[in-house]
């Protein structure tokens, strides 16, 4: 029989009474105690995963990406058309590739800033 990989280790931090109160209220919305929830959420960085927003996991992350690159792609179409300029086959790949180059990082920092909007 597999012996489970027991748990011997442990991690510990300092945070402020506001700071506790929403790891707290996060870990509440992911139903999960406040051990568990941390615990998720540092081995999913340290993983590479995306970080959970407000009880979602990566499918935010991709959705948000993928709104990210559609809006830059349109603002520049519309910008291009409004301009009276054509709009070329590789002019549009061109456009596609530097939407989709930058996408994921764009998504992180939008929800990030919902997520601190939110807070405060």
């Amino acid at each position: 029989m597999v012996k489970p990989n027991l748990r011997t280790k442990s991690i510990g931090t300092k945070v402020s009474e506001e700071e506790f109160a929403r790891l707290e209220q996060a870990a509440q919305k992911a139903s999960k105690t406040l051990g568990e929830w941390c615990r998720e959420v540092m081995l999913a960085s340290a993983n590479g995963q995306p970080e959970k927003v407000n009880g979602t996991g990566g499918e935010a992350h991709a959705v948000m990406a993928e709104v990210v690159a559609l809006r830059a792609i349109l603002l520049n179409v519309l910008f291009k058309q409004a301009k009276g300029e054509p709009l070329t086959a590789e002019e549009m790949q061109r456009l596609i590739d530097r939407a989709d180059s930058d996408k994921l990082k764009k998504a992180r920092e939008r929800l990030d800033q919902a997520s601190v909007s939110k807070a405060s």
